[in-house]
C-alpha cells in the first residue's frame, strides 16, 4: 500500500491557507508516496478553481514525484446536503458537483464526501436533523450529484464520520448499494469507528466498496474527540486492520489524517506510517 498525507495535517492546511505546492513538497520530503488535497469554499484551492489551475497543480505533483491520492472536503459540515434550509442544500449540491470536476482535473478518481449530518459534534449550536429526514435528503442529494461523478469518473466516497448518521457497516453498505453505481463508494476511516465498533468488521463488510482509507488513532477510554491521539498511541490494532484490508484485496493509498497541526506532528506521523505500512 502507498502511504499518503492529508493536506490538513500541515500548518495552515485546515485553514485552507497552506500553499498546495508547499504541502506537496513537504509530504514528499517526509517520505510519503502521495497526498490528499482539500477543496474548500474559500482559501488556496476552492470549487471555483479552473481546469488550467488544477492541471498545473497535477503537473507540479508529477515533477515533485508525489501522487495526488484523493481530494477531500469538509465543506458539507457547515453547508450540508441535509440542512433544513433548502437554499443551503442546493448550494451544497452545486459545490460538490464543481469539486468533482476539480478532482478530475487534479488527476484523481476519489472524492471524500460527508453525506450530511444529524448533528455536528464540534458545533454546539448546529441544528439537529431527524435521522430519517437526514437519510432521505442525503439520498436525494447524492442522486443529484451522481451524474457528475459518472461523467468525470471520480467516485463519491462516503466517509464514516461522527455525524450520527450511517452508524453501522450494514447500513452504510446498503446505503451505498442503493445507488447501484461504481461511482458511489466508501471512504473508510479507521479511527472514526473505534468508539462504537471494530475497524476490521467494517472493512470486511464494506469489502471492495472501499475506495480509500483514512488512518487515525483513538483511545476508547476517552469517549470524546479528545480520544484522538497520534498514531500508535491509541487502541487501533493496526495489524488486524492490515489483515482485513489484505482480505478484501485493498492495495490503494492509506492517508494519515492527523489534525490539527502541531509542531512535529507531520514528522511523527510519517515515521509511524512507515512503521505500520512499510
Amino acid at each position: 500500500m502507498k502511504i499518503s498525507a492529508s493536506y490538513w495535517m500541515f500548518e495552515g492546511g485546515l485553514e485552507a491557507q497552506k500553499p498546495v505546492v508547499e504541502a506537496m513538497r513537504q509530504a514528499k520530503a517526509l517520505g510519503f508516496d502521495a497526498i490528499e488535497l482539500a477543496i474548500a469554499g474559500t482559501g488556496v484551492l476552492t470549487h471555483e478553481a479552473t481546469q488550467s489551475q488544477c492541471e498545473d497543480i497535477a503537473a507540479t505533483a508529477r515533477d515533485i514525484g508525489i501522487e495526488i491520492a484523493s481530494v477531500a472536503s469538509g465543506e458539507n459540515w457547515t453547508c450540508s446536503p441535509t440542512a433544513n434550509d433548502e437554499a443551503v442544500r442546493s448550494k451544497s449540491i452545486e459545490f460538490n458537483r464543481r469539486a468533482l470536476h476539480a478532482a478530475k482535473w487534479l488527476g484523481t478518481d476519489a472524492y471524500l464526501f460527508v453525506p450530511g449530518a444529524v448533528d455536528v459534534f464540534f458545533l454546539p449550536d448546529a441544528e439537529v436533523v431527524p435521522y430519517d429526514v437526514c437519510h432521505q435528503r442525503a439520498s436525494e442529494a447524492l442522486r443529484q450529484i451522481l451524474p457528475v461523478a459518472e461523467q468525470t469518473g471520480v467516485a463519491i466516497c462516503i466517509e464514516n464520520v461522527w455525524n450520527k448518521f450511517l452508524l453501522s457497516p450494514l447500513e452504510t453498505r446498503d446505503f451505498i448499494d442503493s445507488f447501484d453505481s461504481e461511482m458511489v463508494r466508501a471512504y473508510f476511516d479507521v479511527g472514526n469507528v473505534l468508539l462504537t465498533g471494530y475497524p476490521e468488521h467494517w472493512i470486511r463488510i464494506l469489502g471492495t466498496r472501499i475506495k480509500r482509507v483514512h488512518v487515525k488513532d483513538f483511545k476508547r477510554s476517552a469517549g470524546t474527540a479528545e480520544g484522538f491521539v497520534d498514531l500508535l498511541e491509541g487502541d487501533v490494532d493496526f495489524e488486524t486492520v492490515k489483515e482485513a484490508l489484505a482480505d478484501i484485496g485493498y492495495d490503494g493509498c492509506v492517508t494519515a489524517e492527523m489534525l490539527p497541526f502541531e509542531p512535529g506532528r507531520p514528522e511523527k506521523t510519517a515515521r509511524a506510517m512507515k512503521k505500520i505500512f512499510k
